[in-house]
């Protein structure tokens, strides 16, 4: 009786190309995720970064405004006024309504 022999598993050239680029367009895959994540994390740290700088311009804008209210106050305005010697007549104020 003669042995059979097994034939190995033979690709064509086809398949071989298929198999590699199938290959290559998983590993691709997986670089473009990692890439995509880490690009997407530093811009959730430029977000976050520019977010503190804003709270930081409001919280300014408002002290500023806050020292704005309390320069042009009567009372503030009234010492001014005596320390230049004028005074606050009431009768020279004109209303004007559209």
């Amino acid at each position: 009786m003669k042995k059979k022999k097994k034939k190995g598993a033979r690709f064509t050239k086809g398949e071989k190309f298929l198999y590699a680029l199938a290959i290559m367009c998983l590993c691709s895959t997986f670089v473009l995720k990692i890439f995509a994540t880490a690009s997407t994390s530093n811009l959730k740290m430029e977000i976050e970064e520019i977010n503190s700088q804003i709270e930081k311009q409001q919280s300014t804008n408002e002290s500023l405004s806050m020292q704005v209210n309390e320069l042009t106050s009567y009372e503030n305005m009234d010492a001014v006024l005596k320390e230049m010697g004028l005074t606050y007549n009431n009768d020279n104020i004109i209303v004007v309504n559209k």
